[in-house]
């Protein structure tokens, strides 16, 4: 990709819209009414050497074919392009007559095809304009988005990937969108594809293989597109057969449906595959099973609204909820179910981005706690990496990458491999006697972009690469067995006792349990529990007994546990010769003060 395609003009973009934006729109309105002249410029750019073969063949079989009948043919006459307008005007022939600027751009609006036109209603496109003409913009508007160069000779689709992009986080940034409603940064993407797509080049170089992607929490559908380009580019690249990849994604926000379903139709994709709305109440792929999956759902957003439909289902055996359901409050490990219940009978692969929540929250018995039970004890975990903190654009929170399948291979059967890519290094600085951290697997980006201060890049990627490949214990790669997640947690009572001390007992002669002085005890599977008992309870509290009927089973990945590092204290020796030589640079620089 060249130069001009990476390094796009995005500021110029949104410098020329602010110019006539900024008084009749709020600053974090402006994104409202610049994405989508983006997408309709891209359109009218990619539909210049077709149009007029369009409107011939239009104005010869409007009156002889069915509304239905026509679109295929509309669609031969522009070359194979899924899309087309039928107007006699584009959006530089609009600044022809002012007058008419109105008329004219509701007739070339409305002349494009029905999913076109799905996406201007999703992008709410009729009231944008609407205030345009109000305050008398609309012709400023086109005026200003003609003069962006949107040809696919100047900004191929991969760069227009990055237009959307930077207008999207622009845009966030300045509606100050919450944490957990963020964009994913291409590096995060790029590590997902290298662990989701190791391993698989056999399968996917075969003669005639068709792949599925799918994302149900889609955004901009930006995962998906990556993830089939590399494949094709990457994966596939010396490869004599190329699959066939077809992309799925799902998506709530009208907005982010719009401009998915825009770069669908813009790259040749099938855009009906692009659907709108919640996948946990309205699932628009029922039934319907992916070969990958990835998604970066959004971080602590309440399920609230759709709790009678998810606790219903959860009632469900078949259902997709039916392992647990979270706190409400927190919707990650639903959409980890929904996904799991969309794998392949020959083989799936998962990659989920999450915070740490999904990982610990949750005691023995909780929702949480019995999702990562149901998970681990199927075997669906593979791996899961530890990013470093400032890598997204509107959020400087721990995020984890969380990676499943239900075709593992044989040497990691009833194993999961945890990497850590938080892991720092201490660098001892020559002259200034203080050492320096300094992460293992990223750098600091040469501009801040957002929250995103820290950027992967690929030898950090090829790095974090090599410790899932080569799947052996060390000190930034550990390898579990299933069981070692999981724990009894032990209900710990101890007698109540009356005023001399004696303790009370029931009608059958037991001693009655003292609620205030109950506790409990969190015992890993892998350990005999009446020995536990025996060793590390009995000899501090020797009249507590367990309450066995109360032990419950529960699930926690704890990564500050397995990759904690030990730091001793500094010796004494050390401080007080510090101390020493800051008292002798103080003592000269008042010296020199008050010569």
């Amino acid at each position: 990709m060249s130069d001009k395609n990476t390094k796009v003009d995005v500021g110029f973009i949104w410098q020329i819209t602010d110019d006539v934006l900024r008084d009749a729109f709020k600053k974090n309105e402006i994104g409202d009414v610049v994405l989508p002249f983006v997408v309709i410029r891209r359109l009218d750019c990619i539909l210049e050497p077709v149009n007029t073969n369009v409107r011939e063949t239009f104005e010869r079989f409007k009156d002889k074919l069915s509304s239905e009948k026509l679109v295929p043919v509309l669609r031969k006459a522009a070359g194979g392009l899924k899309f087309y307008n039928t107007s006699q005007h584009t959006l530089h022939s609009l600044k022809d007559e002012p007058q008419y600027i109105e008329i004219n751009f509701n007739n070339y609006l409305n002349s494009f095809n029905p999913e076109v036109q799905q996406i201007l209603e999703s992008f709410q496109f009729d009231k944008i304009v609407a205030r345009l003409i109000k305050n008398k913009l609309l012709y400023e508007m086109i005026d200003a988005i003609c003069k962006i160069d949107l040809h696919t000779e100047a900004i191929d689709n991969h760069g227009m990937g990055y237009v959307f992009e930077e207008l999207i986080r622009i845009s966030n940034e300045q509606s100050n969108e919450t944490a957990g409603e963020h964009f994913t940064p291409r590096d995060v993407i790029e590590i997902m594809n290298s662990f989701l797509f190791a391993g698989e080049e056999d399968k996917l170089a075969q003669p005639g293989v068709i792949r599925t992607i799918f994302d149900p929490a889609c955004g901009t559908g930006g995962m998906v597109n990556l993830g089939k380009k590399y494949i094709l580019n990457k994966v596939c690249a010396n490869s004599k057969h190329k699959p066939t990849i077809v992309t799925y994604g799902q998506e709530l926000n009208e907005q982010s449906f719009a401009i998915a379903k825009s770069e669908a139709l813009i790259t040749g994709e099938e855009a009906n595959n692009i659907k709108h709305g919640n996948s946990f109440s309205e699932d628009q792929f029922p039934g319907k099973s992916f070969h990958y999956m990835m998604a970066n759902p959004p971080y602590g957003v309440t399920w609230k609204k759709d709790r009678k439909f998810i606790e219903n289902e959860a009632l469900n055996p078949s259902g997709r909820f039916y392992a647990g359901t979270p706190r409400v409050s927190d919707g990650q490990l639903l959409f980890l179910q929904h996904m799991l219940s969309k794998m392949e009978h020959e083989g799936s692969r998962i990659g989920v981005v999450t915070n740490g929540s999904p990982l610990f929250t949750g005691n023995a018995g909780s929702g949480e706690s019995d999702i990562r039970k149901w998970i681990i004890e199927n075997d669906w975990l593979e791996c899961i990496v530890a990013l470093p903190k400032d890598l997204f654009y509107n959020t400087g929170i721990n995020t984890y990458i969380w990676f499943l399948t239900n075709n593992k291979a044989p040497h990691r059967k009833g194993k999961v491999q945890l990497i850590n890519g938080d892991a720092k290094e201490i660098i001892k600085t020559e002259g200034t006697g203080k050492d320096k951290e300094q992460h293992l697997f990223c750098q600091p980006n040469k501009k801040s972009l957002g929250n995103k201060r820290n950027e992967i890049t690929k030898d950090h990627i090829s790095k974090l690469l090599n410790l899932y490949q080569s799947f052996e214990d060390g000190e930034h790669s550990k390898i579990f067995n299933n069981d070692d997640f999981g724990y009894y947690q032990l209900t710990i009572e101890q007698p109540k006792v009356d005023e001399a001390g004696k303790s009370i007992v029931d009608k059958k002669g037991q001693p009655k349990a003292d609620p205030k002085k109950r506790d409990t005890e969190n015992v890993s599977l892998t350990e005999d529990v009446e020995n536990y008992f025996e060793q590390e309870v009995k000899p501090h509290v020797p009249n507590a007994w367990i309450a066995f009927d109360k032990t419950r089973i529960g699930y926690e990945i704890n990564f500050t546990k397995y990759f904690y590092n030990y730091k001793p204290l500094r010796l004494s020796s050390e401080i007080k010769t510090e101390i020493k030589v800051l008292e002798s640079d103080i003592a000269k620089l008042l010296k020199d003060l008050f010569k």
